[in-house]
């Protein structure tokens, strides 16, 4: 019987954190999608701040070669003119930059490697955290459908269907008085002589109401034939 108790209580446990964790779902989520977003720029960062380290040992090879070659000249100079102690100091020191290069390089081979592989993860996590937040918009789009539909009660259901019909009446009374308005125009227009009279211009019944341009160009050209 304890044992059965003891069951009993973990279900029923068990089934409280089901419903708490249901009923807050959003919330957490909502939560969890900005504790995601901060991590990836955390990352984001890093693989800025790599990237910048990686320009830093790219430059510092690049001082080191320049200084590298400089000093072989130089050391070349002085082979010519028998001055083999400066030569001699100078290779001491062409060794000991080179030594100093070799080292750079591959700190920059490394940091190439790890950002490689750091912006592809950057980019997955980008990806997985926009496919969250378009996860999230929908999850509330529906948590506020099924509140709609199951917490609204009938009365209010009911008075969605009449304003729509209220609406359709009014669209249609509104159309009603756009058709009148330009029946009334139409006819106004019949009864108008001078509305007449345009019509008839203008289907090319008589003289033309208004003077064109290819008309004035014309009169224009036999006034300059006349004169010639």
């Amino acid at each position: 019987m304890f044992k059965q108790i003891l069951t009993l209580m973990r279900g029923r446990t068990y089934e409280a954190q089901e419903a708490f964790t249901y009923h807050h779902a959003l919330p957490i989520l909502a939560q969890q999608v900005r504790d995601a977003a901060r991590g990836v720029e955390a990352a984001r960062r890093a693989v800025a701040v790599a990237m910048a380290q990686n320009r830093i040992e790219a430059e510092n090879a690049e001082r080191l070669s320049k200084r590298i070659a400089d000093l072989e000249t130089r050391a070349i100079a002085a082979l010519e003119k028998d001055r083999n102690d400066l030569a001699a100091e100078a290779a001491s020191s062409i060794a000991r930059l080179e030594t100093e290069l070799q080292n750079a390089r591959q700190v920059q081979s490394e940091f190439a490697t790890g950002i490689e592989r750091l912006r592809q993860a950057v980019r997955q996590s980008e990806m997985r955290l926009a496919a969250l937040r378009r996860g999230e918009r929908l999850a509330v789009a529906r948590e506020r459908t099924r509140k709609l539909t199951a917490d609204v009660p009938g009365e209010d259901l009911s008075t969605l269907a009449d304003a729509e019909a209220t609406l359709a009446r009014l669209e249609q009374r509104q159309r009603q008085s756009e058709l009148t308005a330009e029946a009334l125009a139409s006819l106004e227009a019949d009864s108008d002589p001078s509305a007449l009279v345009e019509r008839l211009a203008a289907a090319g019944c008589g003289r033309p109401l208004v003077t064109s341009a290819d008309e004035v160009l014309e009169r224009l050209r036999s006034r300059m034939n006349t004169s010639h």
